[in-house]
């Protein structure tokens, strides 16, 4: 089938962006077509854009970015059976070149997570990627356990939101880090602690910390270092690899994850925003079109957005 998107035929800045029609794959037999009601930016958006994951993601052109949907299920493969047309879904879909800036997206059932009766559209699209990334961080490679103290730096960025509220749904004790406006807000998401990065430096203020979910990478990433209780301390980061020659001397775990689509652990979200105890944020809205989706990127550039940034069909 054809759909229409906003698409890359070259890597470069926003001016690359595009509209066109893609011929989407066939239909394989676990998977749906879902009409795409809204998506949401991710940095990994503009940074395959620039060209940055060229090594990584090697792909043809046209290529659609994003890799979130909330939609309506509008066809079904031979052997799908969990799903039928008209259900309402939201999903990280598979990594390809087939993303979700696009009228239509190809999705594997196994995937998809009804989307709550309680959020629209737009908030739904605002979770699978930045809330699976804080649930695998702190659960699955963070090993968060109550009681513990966690730091979340960026607490007002995408990945930040999620972590705060799931970290202290867990019983953990919730340091982060943010801008001073932006404390009242990451406050009413759970946060017991925040710390004003453009005042204060981190590490002279909090120490013995079991847990650092890094999204920023650089100098940060290697403060964290110095405030994780030796022998027990886990450096769970979305960037660059951290120094595993400090992570031995110290005896600390310290990993760099990549995120795994799921559609359990998404389910998993789906029941928490259905009983209220986490609440997605959309920061701001634009339209499916060349000028939105640049608009959207500029946004998410400027790594200031509170947040997320939405993409409405």
């Amino acid at each position: 089938m054809e759909t229409k998107a906003v698409i890359i035929n070259q890597y470069g800045g926003k001016d690359v962006l595009e509209e066109g029609i893609v011929t989407l794959p066939e239909l394989g037999a676990h998977q749906v077509v879902v009409r795409m009601k809204a998506t949401s930016v991710n940095p990994i958006d503009w940074k395959l854009r620039e060209g940055y994951l060229q090594q990584m993601m090697d792909w043809e052109f046209p290529i659609i970015l994003g890799w979130d949907v909330a939609g309506i299920v509008e066809e079904v493969g031979s052997e799908v059976t969990d799903w039928k047309i008209g259900d309402e879904v939201f999903a990280r879909p598979e990594t390809t070149r087939f993303g979700t800036y696009a009228e239509h997206t190809i999705v594997d059932d196994h995937l998809l997570a009804k989307k709550p009766t309680n959020i629209s559209f737009e908030e739904a699209a605002a979770v699978p990627l930045a809330g699976l990334t804080a649930y695998q961080a702190l659960f699955i490679h963070g090993n968060l356990q109550k009681g513990e103290k966690v730091l979340i730096h960026a607490g007002a960025g995408g990945v930040g939101i999620f972590a705060i509220q799931l970290a202290k749904d867990a019983g953990a004790y919730v340091i982060t880090t943010a801008s001073q406006e932006n404390h009242p807000f990451l406050q009413s998401l759970g946060a017991d602690e925040m710390i004003d990065y453009r005042k204060n430096n981190f590490k002279d203020i909090v120490q013995n910390v079991d847990l650092v979910i890094d999204t920023i990478g650089g100098e940060t990433q290697e403060d964290s270092f110095d405030i994780l209780t030796a022998e027990s301390g886990r450096l769970i980061t979305v960037v660059n690899q951290p120094d595993q020659e400090r992570a031995q001397q110290k005896n600390i775990t310290a990993i760099s994850m990549w995120l795994q689509p799921d559609g359990k652990q998404l389910s998993n979200l789906a029941d928490l925003l259905e009983t209220k105890k986490i609440k997605s944020i959309v920061g701001s809205e634009f339209s499916l079109t060349k000028q939105g989706v640049y608009d959207a990127h500029a946004l998410s550039e400027t790594h200031h957005a509170v947040g997320k940034i939405i993409i409405k069909s």
